[in-house]
């Protein structure tokens, strides 16, 4: 009896093994609308008022909703109202620029427990304009530290009423103790923003600035209600706001392990579930659908259609990028980029290739408006503004050694466009003739230029050797350190030595922040579609080091200062593109980057994901994407079969060995 039982057990074994998939997720998710997304490494902040990469607005872009959004499918882009009821037109009243912001009614936030915590218990409340206020006082506290602060420095008494905050904080301690709104009431709240109802808000700018308004499209702004601030303090168990923001967007948080998984459900609490009725933009499919969209991006949705489709967002960790690719190749992922080593077999002449065309994959491309770049830090000795004219002709030696046709080709398979400055395609002031005379490859005259910055050869006459320098990074992988020894090669051959130095991510972080770091690679993908926000990088008051801003080279020219001052404030026309061109040849002359390329977006999407339209901008448009799960599980049976095989073969040897045994067990009974 014991052999059969044990027969019994190996069969279910052996039934086990046969039945078994490979499938990363529960058999309950098929016929859900779940839309899978790998991520390598997790913000370090979700807060929305500190959130400045790509990666965290991917996902507090979704937990929280925005009083401005762009039109999802309209290129050049359009803004539409989000939370408010219209885009604000600038209104002169005297010497100010006044916005007046009128949210639309009955809004409210996610379900969470900082609302019990403060209101007996209620699990939400109102949306207000005093939430948007609050937001941007937080922009202007010191101890926020916002990268946001320098645009909102143009609204009257804002950067007042930081220093009220300070000089308040610094003259009675036992006022930092008190809940932060607290606070900023006895700061006493800024001039000019003015609150005239729960549903109207007033900005005032003390000089004219259009490009306030793309600032509405992003988190930072998004209304942030106090009790969050207030309960979310790491405290007695809880977490800390970077990990967990409270929003009133289309999505919110449900699980957040920064070493595993990321899930985002959809919000019955947004106005676009709540109210579908009032069809506003940004709650419904787009009904004008450009001529180009039609039946190409949109194949399967109805102008109209409420949003969100997708009913889950849910982000997986992967570590490495092929791993990742595989994953979207057996389905278990929607979209991705292509990965380096996989690119001949993706894409052929320029093409999609034919076994991605038969699984039914789809090939979108654009140029990104964003830029990637070699910078030099501009405070250091050797290389920076210290170095004088020597450190000048340096960066333009070094500069000239660095082909960036070539780095395409050998790293991203030539997906890019070699850059000639920071103004990517697509934005004013982008010429496509123009040529930096210092970013056409020219060994012999780097060589010459070397020479004359006082390094001939290479060689650093205080010591005789070659010029040591050394560059940053944060990232530690194989592929990465090949990709720098790119650009390390490169400038061996005109005699420098330069070290890489890869640490970990927030390591390379605080470096930067330090300032203690000599070379450096970066990118910047536009906030908003106007030159102003690539010009910024290089204005001394946006410094890393000085402000934490994204002038992570450090630059300061008073003479480029003064044209970005001028410039930034201006309509686009001939007088504005006049400046830009002045303030290039600055930068081409002073070299504190060497541009890279700007990127070119290979995207793939399975079958079953409809409405995707690349976006370019640090923006997720994911209540946009609509998917076929039953088409998906079918494509992942097909696309994963196990293989029987050993299986059977292990069931047969199994029975070869116990029927002796079964046979003798049946005449001992007889």
């Amino acid at each position: 009896m014991n052999l059969v039982r044990r027969l019994v057990r190996w069969s279910i074994a052996a039934y086990a093994v046969l039945a078994c998939t490979n499938d990363p997720y529960p058999s309950t998710d098929a016929p859900v609308k779940v839309l899978y997304r790998p991520f390598d490494e997790a913000p370090k902040t979700l807060d929305p008022a500190v959130a400045y990469t790509t990666t965290a607005h991917d996902i507090s872009g979704l937990v929280n909703a925005t009083l401005l959004e762009y039109h999802y499918l309209k290129r050049p882009y359009v803004l539409v109202p989000g939370l408010a009821r219209a885009v604000p037109t600038a209104e002169l009243r005297g010497a100010q620029t006044v916005y007046r912001f009128e949210l639309l009614s009955d809004l409210i936030y996610q379900d969470d427990a900082c609302f019990g915590a403060h209101h007996g218990g209620a699990r939400t409340r109102p949306v207000t304009a005093r939430d948007v206020e609050f937001e941007l006082m937080r922009i202007a506290d010191p101890e926020v530290n916002s990268p946001a602060l320098e645009p909102f420095a143009h609204v009257v008494d804002l950067l007042a009423f930081r220093q009220r905050l300070t000089a308040l904080r610094a003259a009675d301690p036992a006022v930092a103790v008190l809940p932060v709104p607290e606070q900023y009431a006895r700061a006493r709240r800024i001039a000019g923003v003015a609150v005239t109802s729960d549903t109207v808000l007033e900005l005032a700018l003390a000089e004219p600035y259009p490009q306030i308004l793309y600032w509405f499209t992003m988190p930072f702004t998004a209304p942030m209600p106090w009790e969050a601030v207030a309960f979310y303090d790491g405290q007695e168990g809880r977490p800390h706001l970077a990990d967990h923001p409270v929003g009133a967007g289309p999505y919110r948080i449900v699980e957040y392990d920064k070493q595993s998984r990321i899930v985002l459900e959809r919000n019955d609490n947004w106005h676009g579930a709540r109210h579908p009725e009032w069809r506003a933009p940004g709650t419904v499919f787009p009904v004008d659908v450009p001529a180009e969209d039609l039946g190409v991006t949109v194949p399967n949705t109805t102008p109209g259609a409420p949003l969100p489709f997708i009913e889950r967002v849910e982000l997986r960790r992967e570590k490495e990028r092929i791993p990742a690719f595989n994953k979207f190749l057996q389905g278990y992922y929607d979209a991705s980029g292509i990965v380096k080593e996989s690119f001949d077999k993706v894409v052929q002449n320029d093409r999609l290739s034919p076994e991605m065309s038969e699984r039914g994959i789809a090939l979108r491309k654009s140029v990104e408006p964003a830029i990637y770049y070699v910078g030099f830090n501009m405070d250091d000795r050797v290389l920076g503004a210290p170095g004088g004219n020597r450190a000048q002709r340096l960066r333009q030696a070094m500069s000239l050694a660095i082909d960036a046709e070539e780095y395409l080709r050998l790293f991203l398979n030539g997906r890019g466009v070699p850059a000639q400055s920071l103004l990517p395609p697509g934005i004013f002031g982008f010429e496509p003739a123009y040529r930096n005379p210092y970013r056409t490859p020219d060994l012999p005259r780097a060589k010459r230029l070397l020479a004359e910055a006082g390094y001939p050869g290479g060689i650093d006459p205080a010591t005789g050797a070659p010029l040591r320098l050394t560059f940053d990074t944060g990232d530690t992988s194989a592929e990465g350190r090949l990709n720098y020894t790119y650009y390390i090669n490169s400038w061996r051959r005109l005699g420098i030595d330069v070290e890489l130095q890869a640490t970990s991510y927030n390591r390379f972080q605080e470096k930067m922040r330090e300032g203690g770091f000599q070379i450096f690679n970066w990118g910047w993908v536009a906030d908003y579609p106007d030159p102003e926000n690539f010009m910024f990088l290089l204005w001394s008051k946006m410094s890393r080091k000085a402000n934490n801003g994204p002038n992570t080279a450090n630059y300061s020219d008073p003479g480029f200062d003064a044209l970005f001052l001028r410039m930034k404030a201006m309509e686009s026309g001939p007088k504005r593109l006049s400046i830009i061109r002045e303030m290039r040849r600055r930068l081409e002359e002073d070299c504190p980057w060497i541009p890279m390329f700007y990127p070119e977006q290979y995207s793939l999407y399975h079958g079953w994901l409809h409405n995707v339209k690349p976006f370019g901008m640090s923006t997720p448009q994911a209540k946009y994407y609509d998917l076929d799960p039953a088409l998906r599980a079918e494509r992942r049976r097909v696309w994963n079969r196990p293989v029987l095989w050993p299986a059977f073969l292990a069931l047969g040897l199994l029975l070869a060995l116990v029927a002796p045994g079964i046979a003798t067990f049946f005449r001992e009974r007889q």
